[in-house]
């Protein structure tokens, strides 16, 4: 199994495909990697398992010297949250209340972000009291 920047890719898949389990590398940027980045050395069809040590010894390279990926482009990404929250902005806001932070509607929809839906108010009216005789 190859390890790339302490991720361990699946054997089975093409390695463009593969590099996208990294956190901070989606495809088109795999394919960038493979083709410019490498010249081309190792071709995106190549399955994982197929790599020799000195392709995933460069591969590791161009990521970690070019890219930031998994622990430092989580830290930034988290510590740009937390800024707008200390900040007291209005996507701060909506992230801190666990709300939709770019604009998208919360009257219906949202659910992911809002959890289950919670009934306000009563579901049933309640009983009315019997009437006292005079």
């Amino acid at each position: 199994m190859a390890r790339i920047v302490g991720i361990d890719l699946p054997r089975e898949k093409r390695i463009d495909v593969a590099l996208a389990y990294i956190y901070g590398i989606g495809r088109p940027l795999a394919k960038k990697i493979l083709e410019k980045d490498l010249g081309g050395s190792i071709k995106p069809e190549t399955r994982v398992k197929d790599l020799t040590e000195e392709q995933i010894g460069q591969l590791g390279a161009v990521i970690s010297k070019n890219y930031k990926v998994e622990g430092e482009l989580r830290r930034e990404v988290h510590s740009n949250l937390k800024r707008y929250v200390e900040i007291n902005s209005y996507r701060g806001f909506r992230h801190r209340r666990n709300l939709p932070a770019r604009g998208q509607r919360t009257r219906t929809n949202a659910r992911t972000r809002r959890g289950r839906r919670k009934t306000v108010g009563s579901a049933s009216k309640a009983a009315p009291a019997p009437a006292k005789a005079a």
